[in-house]
């Protein structure tokens, strides 16, 4: 280990991955000690176009005796390297390894019993898919999936039939930029140089994004299709999004209430194709991360954590202190009407 760009006490260690068609590629984990430490601990996975900096939710539960780990993805954060396309993949699969040796790193030489894994948006899909795919193996013991990414935020065509070209596009041209384009919407609702407050590294975490490549887009729609045919996790989930989303592409004030980034009756629809056992809650203005939020909110959203990890995990107290200060759907999904969204209209 050693020490991190947050500082004390956070540190962290490179994760060799050996080379890919592009070179050299890490991942880096991050870990944040509890004062008390319980034989728990927390595995976070962030979004698209994200590193870890949310140094209030490791707060939260270092305090409760959680040991924090989070993990920066190949080609992401403190993991980018000069000569990789940022974020890139053509394979969600492809961060499985940095999960195994982050799960080994966390249970075998940490010494912790229980591992919730903790994912944010494409994170989200990224653990539900390696949680089905190891759930044999008995790496964690839960889920918590924050606004999870389960589908494109997009009228029926376009998450359909215009998807399905562009993956055909992302088999031949992986690098293909795309004509689409996140905003800065969702940015400026974060950053507090512009209207949000928090502070993080815009070269990781640009505000409107990175370029959106065919043969990422190809790896989120094969993904997002394995979990909507269903998966079989066979631990707890606690599935989390806000109550609404926000679809302008100019800054309006509703953008600082609502998920500004995906469509949240997506990740309601598909909740019961993770397995048995979810949870859905959900949280009036609640931002796209959820921990993001206003105070108010992610207040709320740091309790019903609490009470889910006492209920489900065997965690013990996890809600006696306050939260820490800032510092099964229809299977008809390619039809048109079956798929279509009041927020498609």
């Amino acid at each position: 280990m050693e020490p991190d760009v947050l500082g004390p006490p956070y540190e962290r260690e490179i994760i060799d991955l050996g080379r890919d068609d592009e070179g050299p590629v890490v991942a880096t984990l991050v870990r944040r000690r509890a004062e008390r430490p319980t034989g728990r601990a927390v595995l976070y996975v962030h979004g698209f176009v994200d590193y870890f900096f949310q140094t209030h939710v490791a707060d939260f539960f270092a305090a409760r005796g959680w040991d924090f780990y989070a993990l920066d993805l190949r080609k992401y954060g403190r993991s980018l390297l000069p000569h990789q396309t940022p974020n890139f993949c053509r394979d969600l699969a492809d961060y499985f390894p940095e999960l195994d040796a982050a799960a080994q790193l966390v249970r075998d030489r940490d010494g912790h019993e229980t591992l919730l894994a903790m994912g944010h948006s494409t994170g989200g899909l990224i653990l539900s898919l390696w949680a089905n795919a190891r759930r044999d193996a008995g790496l964690v013991d839960g889920l918590f999936l924050n606004s999870p990414f389960f589908d494109l935020n997009a009228p029926w065509f376009v998450r359909r039939p215009v998807a399905a070209a562009v993956a055909r596009l992302g088999r031949r041209a992986p690098h293909r930029i795309l004509p689409f384009s996140l905003g800065t919407v969702y940015g400026e609702s974060l950053h507090a140089d512009h209207r949000g407050e928090w502070t993080y590294d815009l070269a990781w975490k640009p505000l409107a994004g990175f370029p959106v490549r065919a043969g990422w887009l190809d790896a989120i729609r094969t993904g997002q299709r394995r979990l909507r045919a269903g998966l079989d996790i066979p631990v707890p989930v606690l599935l989390a999004c806000s109550t609404r989303s926000f679809r302008g592409t100019k800054w309006q004030d509703a953008a600082t209430l609502a998920d500004a980034v995906l469509d949240v009756e997506h990740m309601v629809r598909w909740a019961p194709r993770l397995g048995h056992h979810v949870t859905v809650s959900r949280f009036d203005g609640g931002l796209h991360d959820l921990t993001l939020s206003g105070p108010a909110v992610r207040e709320k959203v740091f309790a019903e954590v609490g009470r889910w990890a006492d209920a489900f995990l065997g965690a013990g107290p996890t809600t006696t202190h306050p939260t820490p200060p800032r510092p099964r759907p229809s299977a008809e999904e390619d039809h048109p009407t079956a798929d279509r969204s009041p927020a498609d209209a």
